[in-house]
């Protein structure tokens, strides 16, 4: 076994490992959600925590790690009587991105229990994670499906598993901790409600830390023994601290007034339902007995706020996670302390600090840390700092008189990039078809999740048992097999598994006119506002979207395929303007982009959203005439089945018609640019499979 990185010889990241300690004090916190940049040690720091776990007694020869003083009454493996144990280290158990429900839950046997009546059941992670940390590497790339059972049964402490009126239940405490990176996407509000606290981690930009990490990463790799035993009697101390303030935490005293400035907290922050109140009231009491107290303080309500509330007081995924101190402070305020003053606490986070910097652990993923932002900021690289500039360049006045295109895309400079309007809700957005796409909640699509519609031979390993077929499988041969009893005789071949239709997630790539007749009308902002709501219903939908720009004489990738709604809403609002019109490069870039997303995912069905007027006068660095290139390029993304709507942005008393035909060209409908509207944008994708022949034949 290989020796991992020392707790206390992480550098920096004061709230991330405070956090952690504090779930260790009082595993009724309900776990950490750490977000934050690559290479911050955040699986470092989880992988450590485990070593600092006070030894637990378990039943022995016991599969769910029963305390033999109390023994789960309902446990697979009893009953057990009470009686001496055996010491073990606390599991640090790692749940893949890739696991399966029976990986996380347990299996059950099916063809022993409908033969024999047994219940076989081999326990799943859940099972192995008990009374000790489960740890879910990039928590927001796992399914939706597996998560709502984690965190079902991390807030019941028990484990379930439902296969055909056969029940198995088995006790499942364990301490949740997930990481994530937000720029692969983000949690729905209601999982990341079920954390308990969070904090948002980042590398350090100082010289001094980010030599430090580097020269402990260096000294843990040439030795990890000899690294380790340098600190182990700052680690001892640390465990011997959580040992303690376990020990104080049921004698801790939460006072009128301290509860008074919890709920005052909660609800001046507007947080929703009573679950963030209870998170703050356990995370006080676990912060004074951390600190050796009995009494809970207005520092501790305070620190307890910053840790519990960022992730639940964001409206929407475009809001920035933090809180503002200041008004958190105006709320404390009201409530003083009753207490006489006193000396400062000592540090949270343990003896064993060294100098500010971060340290690496051994997990090979080049997981390096850094000092921790002031609180309420979030780990924004540099880039997204940019982007988040607010724009002040001149804006194209919409009563302007439009001048001839092609002079005018010529002769005219780039345009400052305007604000995106207001997000709005869109109605329903669905592609037609049964496709077999990644789990989401878009189009309708097989998935493993969902309403039964038939059955078929398994492929693999069953999962999910379509019983009435499987009993009509094995029913003609029960003489030739010998029956003698009431039970059926029930072999392999005969299981069938059921087959279920849900929703999938879909790849909504938009390419989008950024030229200077664009600008010149005002349409970008607009524009960019239908594509960042959705975007905020993609997010909810757990849908896929990237944004292509042309103009002058190429097209660009502007936002990839992402689900990453803050990296999204940056991009897009820098987008400038100005240039002549590469029709023809925009959709070979979508094509490029849609080709290369196949090999990727090639079941994620894609749906193109052009929106233009129509006009193509740049041939985009290549010979020929643009309005020829253009339709030969549409129409070679119509040969490939690609599902395409036109957004038309053509105005004025004259109308050239030319979106109509490029809509024609790409086997699509078009619509004019009062579709674009709040109540319109995304219903226009549910009615293409009406307007348009191309998806006609594909249902």
């Amino acid at each position: 076994m290989s020796t991992p990185y020392p707790f206390t010889a992480l550098v920096g990241q004061t709230d991330l490992r405070l956090a952690l300690l504090l779930n260790a004090v009082s595993p009724a916190v309900g776990g950490v959600l750490v977000r934050g940049e690559k290479g911050t040690a955040k699986s470092t720091a989880v992988r450590a925590l485990s070593t600092l776990l006070p030894q637990v007694d378990v039943v022995p020869g016991c599969r769910f790690s029963c305390a033999p003083a109390a023994p789960d009454p309902g446990c697979p493996d009893g009953p057990h009587e009470p009686g001496a144990g055996t010491g073990r280290p606390a599991r640090m158990v790692e749940l893949p991105v890739g696991a399966s429900e029976d990986r996380l839950v347990g299996a059950l046997d099916i063809e022993r229990a409908l033969a024999e009546g047994v219940k076989a059941f081999e326990p799943g992670l859940l099972a192995d994670a008990h009374r000790g940390i489960l740890y879910v590497d990039e928590v927001n790339l796992l399914h939706d499906h597996l998560i709502d059972l984690l965190l079902d049964a991390a807030a019941m402490g028990a484990s379930y598993v439902e296969r055909e009126g056969i029940s198995v239940r088995h006790a499942a405490r364990f301490l949740l901790v997930g990481t994530m990176n937000p720029e692969e996407g983000e949690l729905r509000p209601q999982l990341l409600d079920r954390f308990g606290l969070t904090v948002e981690v980042a590398a350090s930009r100082e010289p001094v830390q980010r030599v430090e990490v580097v020269r402990r990463r260096l000294a843990y790799e040439d030795d990890p023994a000899a690294f380790a035993g340098r600190w182990a009697g700052d680690e001892d101390e640390v465990r011997a601290r959580v040992v303690a303030a376990r020990g104080l935490l049921p004698k801790v005293v939460l006072g009128d007034t301290s509860l008074l400035q919890i709920a005052a907290t909660c609800a001046g922050f507007e947080v929703d339902g009573m679950r963030a109140d209870i998170v703050m009231a356990r995370t006080a009491t676990a912060l004074a007995a951390w600190a050796g107290r009995t009494e809970v303080r207005k520092e501790d309500v305070r620190q307890a706020a910053l840790l519990a509330l960022p992730h639940r007081r964001r409206r929407n995924p475009f809001d920035a996670p933090g809180l503002d101190e200041e008004k958190l402070d105006r709320i404390l305020d009201q409530f003083p302390d009753d207490e006489p003053d006193h000396e400062p606490e000592p540090e949270p986070e343990g003896p064993g600090e060294g100098p500010d910097g971060d340290g690496d652990g051994p997990d090979g993923g080049g997981d390096d840390g850094g000092g921790v932002p002031p609180q309420g900021s979030g780990p924004d690289a540099p880039e997204a700092e940019d982007d988040r500039q607010p724009q002040t360049g001149p804006e194209q006045p919409s009563e302007a008189p439009e001048p001839e295109p092609s002079r005018q895309e010529a002769e005219e400079p780039e345009q400052a990039a305007v604000r995106a309007s207001e997000p709005f809700r869109t109605k329903m957005l669905s592609v037609p078809g049964l496709g077999e796409g990644a789990s989401g909640r878009r189009s309708r699509a097989r998935t493993a999740h969902g309403r039964t519609t038939g059955a078929q031979r398994p492929r693999g390993h069953l999962t999910k048992l379509h019983l009435a077929a499987t009993i009509q499988a094995a029913a003609p041969h029960q003489r030739a097999r010998g029956r003698a009893g009431r039970g059926l005789v029930i072999r392999k071949d005969d299981l069938r598994q059921a087959t279920r239709e849900g929703r999938e997630g879909n790849l909504v790539l938009f390419v989008v006119d950024a030229s200077g007749s664009m600008a010149a009308r005002q349409r970008m902002s607009a524009v960019k506002g239908a594509v960042l709501s959705l975007l905020l219903d993609a997010y909810q939908r757990r849908d896929k979207v990237g944004l292509i720009t042309f103009r002058g004489s190429t097209a660009e990738l502007a936002l990839p395929p992402t689900s990453s709604v803050d990296s999204a809403a940056a991009r897009l609002e820098k987008l400038p303007t100005g240039g002549r019109t590469p029709l023809a490069a925009g959709l070979l870039k979508a094509r490029e982009v849609l080709r290369i997303e196949r090999l990727r995912d090639p079941s994620r069905r894609p749906l193109l959203v052009v929106v233009t007027d129509g006009r193509a006068t740049s041939a985009g660095g290549v010979e020929g005439n643009p309005r020829e290139l253009s339709g030969r390029s549409a129409r070679l993304l119509a040969a490939e089945g690609v599902t395409s709507v036109v957004v038309d942005c053509e105005s004025g008393p004259v109308r050239l018609g030319l979106a109509g035909v490029l809509a024609a060209d790409l086997g699509g409908p078009a619509i004019t640019l009062d579709g674009l509207r709040a109540d319109s944008l995304a219903g226009l994708v549910k009615n293409v499979r009406t307007s348009s022949p191309t998806l006609r034949r594909a249902a």
